[in-house]
């Protein structure tokens, strides 16, 4: 491990902490009870220190950064304060390279100088995105389910509304805290078309956007919720098991492989291992 990639590592922990201290912040202030009075909670002391490093440098957040983090459940943080951080990181990370790189053999220096503060500002990035892949499969996972748990809310005579606030308490994963909080949105005076626009935005899948558009018809026009419900549930079924074949379909190259590289050497060093004496 060279230098250059310890330097990077460091700079690019402190990042990710200061992304925790972030997301931990908004944890804090979502759990709060809504009869308290708002109160702005102060991130960490490594958050902090990076995101005033960074802001010196007055780098503008892109501008689908909030969307991603919407998509990544991360909402409650500013991007102002993720772009900060990354910046600081790298700033971070520079002038640990120019202090360290000295030591390091041949052109590794500069190497380090280059490559360290690039890898700071981007590991957050990558953490993002595989924290939006990861929900992207959670909600995969739960969507036939909390669809048919709709239908029969609806067809109950629930309001989607209020038939969104039901499967949310009585269900639990990812999907359905997204209900859970549409609907106390709803609950507290917030208009259902800007609830549903927020649950698009934080279930990027096109079956969620589907259902959302069925939403929104059956509150702007009346329209019969169930029977598009029953659809797309259906469709999500034949979604993941078409996922689940393709996975086993990869799986069966992998395991031929292990059989080929592991056991069957093993077996002929054991024929070997018997013949040998014989032939000797």
């Amino acid at each position: 491990m060279t230098g250059a990639t310890v330097l990077a590592a460091a700079a690019g922990s402190c990042v990710a902490a200061a992304l925790t201290e972030l997301v931990a912040a908004r944890v804090e202030r979502a759990g709060r009870s809504r009869a308290q009075p708002p109160r702005r909670v102060a991130p960490g002391p490594v958050a902090a220190t990076l995101a005033r490093l960074g802001r010196t440098v007055g780098l503008r957040p892109p501008r689908d950064l909030g969307m991603r983090m919407e998509a990544a459940g991360l909402d409650g943080t500013r991007a102002g304060d993720v772009t900060a951080a990354k910046v600081g990181g790298a700033v971070l990370a520079a002038l640990a390279a120019v202090l360290g790189g000295g030591a390091l053999p041949g052109r590794l220096g500069i190497v380090c100088v280059v490559t360290a503060p690039a890898a700071a500002f981007a590991v957050p990035d990558l953490l993002l995105r595989r924290r939006i892949r990861g929900r992207g499969a959670a909600l995969a996972r739960e969507l036939p389910d909390t669809l048919d748990l709709l239908r029969v809310a609806v067809q109950a005579g629930l309001s989607p509304a209020r038939a969104m606030g039901e499967v949310g308490a009585r269900a639990s994963g990812l999907l359905a805290a997204e209900l859970r909080d549409g609907a106390r949105r709803v609950g507290l005076g917030v208009p259902m078309e800007v609830v549903l626009d927020r649950l698009e935005r934080r279930c990027p899948l096109p079956a969620i956007a589907a259902t959302v558009t069925a939403m929104r018809r059956a509150v702007r026009h009346g329209a019969p919720l169930a029977p598009a419900l029953a659809a797309l549930a259906a469709d999500a079924r034949a979604d993941r098991a078409r996922v689940l074949r393709e996975g086993a379909a990869r799986a069966a190259p992998k395991i031929q492989l292990v059989v080929a590289l592991a056991l069957v050497p093993g077996v002929l060093l054991q024929l070997a291992a018997i013949l040998l004496p014989r032939v000797a």
